[in-house]
């Protein structure tokens, strides 16, 4: 839920630690801060609350250089954001300085021992207790008459910490040098020529080197200008696979858009057809999941889906159980990540467990994943991010290929999902023998038509929504209603709203109004109603006529009703305010084009209303701890 760069190296490091900081800054921006070494005796550090331009305007107000050092955006956890808490944090001494992703759960407890001891706090946070910690396990070794390297007393004092963390640590007595651990909250560690990188994500040195170590947990690594060292925490090396990130780094520039999450939205065409792209056969309609440890006859026998997921992504595992059911005949059961450990689910070696994420480091889907493989599951993960915690984990992983996704609000991540959702769940079918090779086709073909699809809708709903804003930017509520497999969208579509124009929206099954939202319904209410409908398919149709009469109860109530219909569809427009068309396609992959409108209304909402669309408040892209 933080940003971390690290740099060692020949080059000033100021400038590209804080260009690789303004990379991450969808991870947090409450406060920003960095220190650095390499220009004579002792660290300089420079921090500032807010946004990352205040950390700039302290730097420019009071410059600073060195060649080696670690810097910070800060997601609050503990301690206000306010300049005293932001990070980097010292020791007594000033000479130790940390960065930390996480929280320390037993924080309080080494406070309160490192407080007998003498030592003296000045800040509100979790994190401040580690550069302690450090210095601590230094000065026990040297009243020993020894000298504790920076990297052991780095290991000796995670070894005494509770919780989830992803720290990087210089000290002014060992220059050129960062030590970085990691236990949860991700690490990568990036390899260049006579210089090394450090980051809490990709893109944050991306730009620098593709060629990467993903730390696992209770890895420690040692980065100086000679190279590279990867331990356990008891000092043993360990090997991990170095990794090429193929994204291009432009991928992760805003390209003339106004924001980022306007240009994600204009990348779903290209991130569906990437996530598609070599897994299906036109031809024969079959589906190719090549990344998987898992056997046909594991999938022939899987008894029941399990998948756990949280925030936007529930809402895609929500589509893809109708998906999974509707085509595999499997029965699947969807739960939000945070509360699957917490129900103590009932053992099934014969179930299948499916986890979704983006980063592939949420702390709770990371959690569930570990439940169900002790329980005797194997796991399929869905994420965006090549060689992630979870896919590292998973016995099958579904790379969705959507590329970096800056945006706090998830748009292409989440619509490359549905896709990746569809693929697993014809695959399953495949290996189940519950569809024929003619339906495969006739589905595979559906979905190699989706991306034009999606160009169409994105070019005639983006100025329509633009003009709804508008209208409807100073509404305080708005109702979303769906049914069946838009239910979920419908759910999505509220919570972009709420996300990032802070007005409060709620997400509803149509059939549901009489048992409730009805009572809000007046002449100030929007409801936004998905009543899109695949004509070839009897129950959308049945679907689409009984969502009609949920729209005629709303009107009956004077309630401004603004729908999502397929082009051509004349019968709604007599019923309606607005009407927003999208293409027609298979009932399963309506879900991808009903979502598209939904995205642009939301965003240009909040535009009108001047909100930080890319950096929503109190919001952060990775949540990595509980």
């Amino acid at each position: 839920m933080c940003g971390i760069v690290g740099y060692v190296g020949s080059k000033q490091v100021v400038p590209l630690i804080i260009e690789g900081l303004r990379r991450l800054e969808y991870r947090g921006y409450d406060s920003a801060g960095i220190a650095v070494g390499g220009n004579g005796d002792g660290l300089e550090l420079r921090r500032a609350p807010g946004k990352l331009r205040n950390l700039e305007e302290v730097i420019r107000e009071r410059p600073l250089s060195g060649t080696y050092g670690v810097g910070h955006t800060r997601w609050a956890t503990h301690g206000r954001p306010t300049e005293e808490n932001a990070h980097p944090h010292r020791d007594c001494t000033g000479r130790i300085v940390v960065v930390h992703n996480g929280i320390v759960e037993n924080y309080l407890a080494l406070k309160h021992e490192l407080s007998l001891e003498g030592h003296k706090f000045v800040t509100e946070t979790d994190t401040e207790i580690i550069a302690h910690l450090i210095e601590q396990e230094i000065a026990s070794a040297a009243d020993s008459g020894k000298t504790l390297p920076l990297e052991e007393a780095v290991r000796r004092a995670a070894r005494r910490l509770t919780g989830a963390y992803a720290i990087s640590v210089i000290s002014a007595d060992e220059p050129d040098k960062i030590v970085s651990a990691r236990n949860g909250p991700p690490v990568v560690v990036g390899i260049g020529e006579g210089e090394y990188f450090v980051a809490s994500d990709v893109p944050g040195i991306l730009h620098h080197t593709r060629d990467l170590y993903f730390l696992a947990d209770g890895d420690v690594a040692v980065l100086t200008p000679s190279g590279v060292e990867l331990t356990d925490l008891r000092g043993n090396r360990v090997e991990r696979p170095l990794q090429r990130i193929l994204w291009d780094p432009i991928q992760a520039e805003k390209g003339g858009y106004k924001h980022f999450m306007l240009k994600e939205i204009f990348e779903q065409p290209r991130a569906i057809r990437d996530t598609t792209l070599g897994r299906i056969s036109l031809d024969t309609g079959k589906v190719f999941l090549d990344e998987m440890k898992i056997s046909d006859d594991e999938f022939r026998r899987a008894a029941r889906i399990n998948i756990a997921a949280c925030g936007t992504s529930w809402h895609a595992a929500t589509a893809g159980k109708f998906m999974i059911e509707r085509l595999a005949r499997v029965p699947v059961e969807v739960d939000y990540a945070s509360e699957y450990r917490y129900r103590d689910p009932i053992a099934d070696p014969a179930a299948l467990g499916l986890l979704i994420t983006q980063s592939g480091e949420t702390a709770d889907t990371i959690a569930a994943q570990r439940e169900m493989i002790a329980k005797g599951s194997k796991t399929v993960a869905i994420c965006n991010v090549v060689g992630a915690m979870i896919a590292r984990e998973a016995h099958g992983t579904i790379y969705t290929h959507a590329g970096p996704e800056i945006g706090v609000a998830s748009t292409k991540a989440f619509t490359a999902q549905i896709v990746a959702l569809f693929l697993f769940a014809l695959h399953l079918a495949q290996k189940r023998e519950t569809v024929t090779a003619d339906e495969s086709r006739t589905l595979v073909e559906s979905l190699s038509l989706l991306p034009g699809k999606v160009e169409e809708s994105l070019r005639t709903s983006d100025p329509v929504c633009e003009q709804l804003a508008k209208i409807y930017s100073n509404a305080r509520d708005f109702l979303y209603l769906g049914r069946g497999i838009h239910y979920p969208m419908a759910l999505e579509g509220a919570l972009k709203l709420k996300e990032i124009s802070y007005i409060h929206a709620e997400g509803y099954p149509a059939g549901e109004m009489k048992h409730g939202p009805n009572a809000l319904i007046d002449e100030t209410l929007p409801v936004v109603v998905l009543a899109t409908k695949d004509e070839s398919n009897r129950d959308s149709v049945l679907r689409y006529e009984k969502t009609l009469s949920n729209i005629q109860e709303v009107t009956a109530r004077s309630g401004k009703v603004i729908a999502i219909a397929i082009h051509g569809d004349e019968q709604i427009k007599e019923l309606v305010d607005h009407v927003l068309y999208v293409p027609s396609a298979s009932e399963l992959l309506l879900p991808v084009l009903d979502v598209i409108p939904l995205q642009l209304l939301a965003y240009h909402i909040a535009v009108r209303r001047g909100c930080d669309v890319d950096q929503p408040r109190n919001l952060a892209k990775s949540v990595t701890v509980e």
